[in-house]
């Protein structure tokens, strides 16, 4: 049996980007992951401790959200690394971190970092 946790458009109004601007104004950000972890004794057991707790995701993600960087692909690789030091079970997983209105020229709704391990 194959088991994943998916947190979906989580959104957040964060402080990243490469034109000072951006780091001072800010922007909307949605972050959407996706958890590979053998959660089948919660199935039967009815225990958190048998699974991620995703409440727990969600506030790593929220705490590296709010560090202010220059680049998307920076932010998911802290999201990852922190995720993974403090769920070793989590066997891979699928990331997606998205701009909303992100400053380029053109008509762009949004663009996005995916990151797949």
């Amino acid at each position: 049996m194959k088991t994943a946790i998916h947190i979906g458009s989580i959104r957040f109004y964060a402080y990243h980007g490469v034109l000072p601007q951006e780091r001072t104004t800010g922007n909307y950000f949605g972050v959407e992951i996706t958890l590979y972890t053998d959660f089948s004794r919660a199935l039967a057991s009815d225990e958190l401790s048998d699974t991620v707790n995703y409440a727990e995701v969600c506030q790593i993600v929220s705490d590296e959200m709010a560090i202010p960087s220059r680049l998307l692909e920076h932010v998911a690789g802290r999201i990852v690394t922190a995720i993974g030091q403090r769920f070793p079970q989590i066997t891979g997983g699928k990331l997606i971190i998205t701009k909303e209105k992100p400053p380029i020229p053109g008509d762009v709704r949004d663009v996005s970092v995916v990151v797949e391990w």
